[in-house]
């Protein structure tokens, strides 16, 4: 059921691999240690990811809470052919403006724009318009992933006649958070991905997805490819102290 390695980091940035677990032995973690390990993966096996394991990592989900449990979350999963005919078309459109059905942000004020060009190991500025094309078509076949789970909201709960509901996005957070975690647990890795449905006319059009649900993001699940330099890299945090103040203790 599950392949042939199982990962783990030892921690933030330093990996240990573990033996094989059966079927009958499931990876466990508590919950600290799987928050710690989750990270962005941006290459992966092409192992492919059993159906059950899926079913198993979204069923559980789905305990996420959420405004007076209305459950604002539909998933399309996608894999083998579907998945690649989403990938090629996505690829054979190329680098236009996004027409995602969320809103991006249209701007990134400091401290927020220094984070983001914390991410970078290579300075993009300094890459040629081919090896930037390179990058922006990897991320449309989710970096080797071999399936996306694609998440939905109605669009009559998003778009009311009052103004947008973003607790549906914050409550979509939650559910779209325990299956990265999950997967996690499970020797999978993820990456979430905007970039994933900038083109949903594509998505709607392969997988049938009906108009009344917005195509809102994409998490890229599968096996991680550990021996990728890309694989090896973490992602720093703002100190407590630069985010949280506490009152009354």
């Amino acid at each position: 059921m599950y392949s042939e390695e199982k990962w783990l980091c030892s921690n933030l940035t330093t990996f240990s691999l573990k033996k094989v677990y059966s079927d009958k032995e499931r990876l466990k973690m508590d919950v600290v240690q799987t928050i710690n390990e989750r990270f962005a993966v941006r290459a992966y096996k092409a192992d492919p990811v059993p159906l059950d394991l899926l079913k198993k990592i979204i069923q559980q989900a789905l305990k996420a809470p959420s405004w007076a449990n209305t459950q604002p979350w539909e998933f399309a999963i996608a894999t083998g052919k579907p998945l690649k005919a989403i990938e090629n078309a996505f690829v054979k459109r190329g680098i236009q403006a996004p027409q995602s059905e969320i809103s991006r942000p249209y701007e990134f004020p400091e401290p927020y724009m220094a984070r983001i060009r914390a991410l970078h190991i290579v300075d993009q500025s300094k890459q040629s318009q081919e090896e930037r094309e390179a990058n922006t078509f990897n991320n449309f076949r989710h970096y080797g992933a071999p399936a996306c789970i694609y998440l939905l909201i109605g669009k009559k709960f998003y778009y009311q006649a009052k103004g947008i509901n973003s607790w549906s996005l914050y409550d979509c957070g939650s559910v779209v958070q325990n299956i990265m975690l999950l997967a996690t647990n499970y020797g999978l890795g993820t990456i979430a991905q905007a970039q994933a449905v900038i083109y949903p006319d594509i998505i709607r059009k392969e997988l049938n997805i009906p108009e009344d649900k917005l195509i809102a993001l994409g998490v890229a699940v599968g096996y991680p490819d550990l021996d990728q330099p890309v694989n090896k890299q973490r992602r720093s945090r703002e100190p407590l102290d630069q985010v949280a103040k506490f009152f009354g203790f």
